[in-house]
């Protein structure tokens, strides 16, 4: 039975009933009857307004989206690839969501003093732990197009050679990315790569 037959019947109820206290000439029965009446026709709409609501209700996005490293040409991949300072590279990986993509980021920042991410799966050979003295920092934002629910970038960075303090600290990096997808819910994981001058 749906909504709109329940709705029908109830109020088809509601009119026999009131038309049955009519016919009645007792008072005080009459008074009574019409109170039940009232408080039916509130029952009545209270049950259409919650049944309506929750026919309404749409399903909620509470999956996360992937980041995928096992794409052929993933780069970077963590611990073994370098980067150099001032040469061009591709970043290539796959995202995945169950409803739709929304965006990604990349922060760049250095690991010399061993920090680590809870979502990095590697544990990396990292050189001795350095005070930084110019160490690369960048964070860069990239919207996914509408509708997609894979997305494998294949966008040209490059690191500068320096800055105008001089040239950048060699060493231990980390490539924090981040994949968001339209209902907000994000993912992240953390690559340990080198950053270098040839």
């Amino acid at each position: 039975m749906v909504t709109g037959d329940i709705q029908t019947i109830s109020i088809l109820t509601f009119i026999i009933n009131t038309i049955a206290c009519r016919s009645d000439r007792a008072y005080t029965f009459y008074f009574f009857c019409i109170m039940k009446n009232k408080l039916y026709l509130y029952l009545i709409v209270l049950f259409s307004v919650i049944v309506s609501s929750c026919e309404k209700d749409e399903e909620i996005d509470t999956t996360k989206p992937a980041i995928d490293f096992s794409i052929s040409g993933a780069f970077p991949t963590s611990c073994s690839d370098t980067v150099y300072f001032g040469e061009p590279f591709a970043f290539r990986l796959k995202f995945t969501d169950n409803v739709e993509l929304g965006s990604y980021s990349i922060d760049i920042h250095h690991n010399f003093d061993h920090h680590s991410h809870s979502t990095e799966a590697v544990e990396c050979n990292l050189d001795p732990k350095k005070d930084p003295v110019n160490a690369y920092t960048g964070i860069a934002d990239f919207t996914i197009p509408d509708g997609r629910t894979e997305y494998i970038t294949d966008d040209p960075l490059s690191i500068p050679l320096s800055n105008t303090i001089g040239q950048f600290d060699e060493g231990d990096y980390h490539f924090l990315i981040r994949v968001t997808d339209k209902e907000g819910w994000s993912t992240s994981y953390g690559i340990g790569i080198r950053m270098a001058y040839r």
